[in-house]
């Protein structure tokens, strides 16, 4: 028999600025209750007029990885590995800084002279100790390639994991599920999860309920009601273990699915620095400062 999965907290978000000065919605918390996860920003939605769109200018990372996720607009990158590229909607860049890499993510030139409207996600996953010091490298995947699923009113861009029978092809270091997700008016989603994984769903358009078994499977609005919270845009729920969650929408919603194992390894983070302890941190300023950073 399935475990269904219930939502055990609800967090909420605040709004801080990242990079040359753009917005960021931020859930609470983070990196201290949601391994792997130590970031989860939603950039945007903002609508720049010529000239004003702004980007992150080159910084270093270690430890963790990067994972660039573009709705609207358009972005270019460059990294001191001599590596380049841009991001147009749909597309996911998955960047393990292991050891160290140094980078810049920009507007591209011709957004920048354009303008127009700027969203999408860009979330740090933490690495296990074994893996802090690997290899840099990255994951490209065009809108084109990425794969989506729709069934029943309900539509998914499956980015790691699985989602409604479709698999992702990224490879990650560690079970990783990441799914954006848009739902119709009274439609419901069955989404699986390795039991063990700390589960969490965050919420930008809309409002979603999770519930247990529903009665008449065919039917989302004659499912039994057996009281749950609701999470709503701009809030981050956390789930209870479990082999599944039943997702309603009554009214429409648009969120991402986010799951990943809990490392149970101290945390020691400065900056753009994620590493486990302090003498790892120090060591970090001294590979960047020294120009062996990624070496």
């Amino acid at each position: 028999m399935e475990t269904q999965r219930s939502i055990v907290d609800v967090v909420p978000t605040h709004v801080v600025r990242e990079g040359g000065g753009f917005k960021v919605r931020r859930p609470y918390r983070m990196g201290k209750v949601l391994s792997p996860f130590l970031l989860i920003d939603e950039m945007g939605p903002t609508v720049y007029g010529p000239g004003e769109a702004v980007g992150a200018p080159w910084h270093p990372h270690r430890g963790f990885e990067t994972v660039t996720y573009l709705l609207d607009g358009r972005m270019e990158h460059e990294d001191s590995a001599g590596n380049s590229g841009e991001l147009n909607p749909g597309d996911v860049q998955w960047m393990t800084a292991g050891r160290g890499i140094i980078h810049c993510e920009e507007p591209h030139r011709e957004f920048l002279h354009s303008g127009g409207r700027s969203h999408g996600f860009q979330i740090w996953v933490n690495l296990p100790s074994s893996d802090k010091m690997m290899d840099p490298r990255y994951q490209e995947v065009p809108s084109s390639e990425s794969p989506t699923v729709e069934q029943d009113g309900v539509w998914a861009r499956v980015i790691a994991g699985e989602c409604m029978g479709t698999t992702s092809s990224i490879d990650t270091v560690i079970p990783i599920t990441m799914v954006h997700v848009k739902m119709d008016a009274d439609t419901c989603l069955v989404q699986k999860f390795e039991t063990k994984l700390n589960g969490m769903v965050y919420v930008f358009g809309g409002e979603i309920s999770l519930e247990g078994e529903p009665r008449v499977k065919s039917h989302p609005e004659a499912f039994g009601i057996r009281a749950r919270q609701q999470v709503r845009d701009g809030e981050l729920g956390l789930l209870s273990e479990g082999d599944q969650a039943t997702i309603l929408s009554k009214k429409g919603a648009e969120f991402l699915i986010l799951a990943g194992p809990e490392l149970n390894e101290p945390i020691e983070r400065y900056g753009p620095f994620v590493m486990n302890t302090k003498e790892e941190i120090h060591q970090a300023f001294i590979d960047y400062r020294s120009g062996n950073f990624a070496n």
